[in-house]
């Protein structure tokens, strides 16, 4: 729990080191927060879900800069460095971090900018972009907040990459 005087500060993690950025932030006693979601995953003709960092390589972590030796957070395992502007760190807006944690589900996975009731195999509409006006069936999320429709151009079916917030429910 972060403590009353705290801000939330953005920390650059090295490549695939959230989780253990995290963790050895948390042995020295910060409070961390790494907003993930989950996302499907393909392997060997084999599909699972896996959580991934809604931020790759940057995590929050709560601090009050008076009462805190922020500046091991710098050599901390699995981190690059805190933002800095010069010499101190930048805070981040608490309704950030809040507008991210309303959007968790039941299990504290964010969930990306979809329409309610937007699930594979549902009919939806582009509202922007090179398609917007066409039709399509939704097929899944894919990385970098773009989201997978089949649409039918041509006399085929095509599978187009779109960002989340581009698609509304037909």
């Amino acid at each position: 729990m972060r403590s009353a005087g705290a801000h939330w500060y953005v920390v650059h993690t090295q490549p695939r080191s959230e989780s253990r950025a995290e963790l050895n932030l948390a042995r020295q006693g910060f409070t961390t927060y790494l907003p993930q979601f989950l996302r499907t995953v393909r392997h060997a003709r084999r599909t699972k879900k896996a959580a991934r960092p809604l931020f790759p390589c940057y995590l929050f972590v709560a601090l009050d800069l008076a009462r805190d030796q922020w500046r091991v957070i710098q050599s901390t395992f699995g981190v690059r460095s805190i933002v800095l502007a010069g010499e101190e760190p930048v805070f981040l807006p608490d309704r950030v971090v809040e507008g991210i944690r309303a959007r968790e589900d039941d299990n504290g996975y964010v969930r990306l900018g979809l329409p309610s009731g937007v699930c594979a195999g549902s009919p939806v509409r582009l509202v922007e972009g090179l398609f917007a006006d066409h039709s399509g069936i939704f097929e899944r999320v894919a990385d970098d907040f773009r989201v997978a429709i089949l649409l039918e151009l041509l006399g085929r079916q095509v599978r187009v990459f779109v960002p989340a917030g581009s698609v509304a429910s037909a």
